[in-house]
């Protein structure tokens, strides 16, 4: 059984950095970040393989966010920058049961309980 819990969510100001942590256990997976704001569907971010050697973002993100990892701590990171109101939302963590740097949400088996972002303007 794979746990993952998220920190690093707060309140911050447009432009501001902001650092996502996600703490996994049992296991080393292929992992994403996945966010959802009110009203809205849950929308990749990031992903990153299990070595660690390709990653993947959406396309709203590049260039802003990058996500990392360190398997010895099994922890994986988002770093936020440059971020916009449109950024809000609910951020989670995700296991995928193979070693690629999956997109889409089908291919992860675990999830964190997610942890809040918000951006003012």
């Amino acid at each position: 059984q794979v746990q993952l819990v998220e920190s690093g969510g707060g309140l911050v100001q447009a432009g501001d950095s902001l650092r996502l942590s996600c703490a996994a256990s049992g296991g080393t997976y292929g992992m994403g970040w996945f966010r959802q704001a009110p009203g809205k569907a849950r929308e990749f971010v990031a992903a990153i393989s299990r070595s660690g050697g390709i990653t993947n973002s959406a396309d709203s993100v590049k260039g802003r966010f990058t996500i990392s990892r360190d398997n010895a701590k099994n922890m994986v990171y988002l770093q936020m920058t440059s971020l916009k109101p449109e950024d809000t939302a609910v951020y989670y963590c995700a296991a995928s049961t193979s070693v690629t740097a999956a997109t889409i949400a089908g291919a992860y088996k675990y999830w964190g309980q997610g942890t809040q972002v918000t951006v003012s303007s």
